[in-house]
């Protein structure tokens, strides 16, 4: 029997990105060379239906991402989300495009696990896996849900028993499997930027020098409690 032919491979890492920091870049490329990742696509949201509202407007968050992957083709800038505007559900960015794809290129959706432990909260989630794959990046020590712990935790050991993939899995199917990645991230907090900026604190090296830049041009983040997410 003929082996599979290897599928085109496309991955998308969602957030507000408010602002773009090293954690979020070095997560993403880090992904996309350890699970061999076609296309790393970096999707800013227009406004996250399950967090505070960006302070920043999505214009500025994008443009500083934008700077930001100047010089890495390793990856790239996807502005759909904000194209499409009103507050951003990712089954609804999965299904736009899952439709301009077809279905025989594999789509995948990075989360964090703390994202993985509210999903049944996430609006038509049970629709996800039919769409993609979901790729769960969880630090060292990582505990996955267990049943018997409440409602949506047993729905979530149940999902990762049901679902659990490899990263080959990525390249052979276009969709459908849950893969949980150990990957030691930076402690670089959004929040913790915008605290300092708001303080009058550097963030340098903390975040590209450009992005910094563009930060410090357009007054960013002056105030405290602008902006959201991590």
């Amino acid at each position: 029997m003929a082996a599979r032919q290897r599928r085109h491979t496309i991955a998308l890492f969602g957030g507000t990105f408010d602002p773009v920091h090293f954690g979020h870049l070095r997560m993403a490329l880090e992904l996309k060379e350890a699970l061999a990742i076609d296309e790393m696509r970096l999707v800013p949201s227009h406004r996250p239906a399950h967090r505070e509202t960006p302070g920043v407007s999505a214009e500025h968050r994008c443009q500083m991402l934008e700077i930001a992957l100047r010089g890495c083709p390793e990856l790239q800038l996807d502005k759909r989300e904000l194209r499409r505007g009103g507050a951003t559900y990712t089954v609804d960015t999965l299904e736009e495009l899952r439709a301009e794809l077809g279905t025989e290129v594999s789509l995948s959706f990075c989360m964090g696990l703390d994202s993985l432990l509210t999903l049944p909260s996430w609006h038509r989630w049970e629709r996800l896996l039919e769409l993609a794959h979901l790729v769960v990046v969880a630090r060292p020590g990582w505990q996955l849900p267990q049943g018997g712990r409440g409602a949506d935790q047993g729905e979530l050991a149940q999902l990762l028993g049901d679902h659990a993939g490899t990263p080959e899995d990525l390249r052979r199917e276009a969709g459908g499997r849950l893969l949980v990645r150990e990957q030691t991230l930076l402690p670089i907090s959004a929040t913790h930027i915008r605290q300092l900026v708001a303080g009058g604190r550097s963030p340098r090296f903390l975040l590209p020098a450009a992005v910094l830049e563009y930060i410090e041009d357009h007054q960013l983040y002056r105030e405290a409690g602008t902006g959201s997410g991590q």
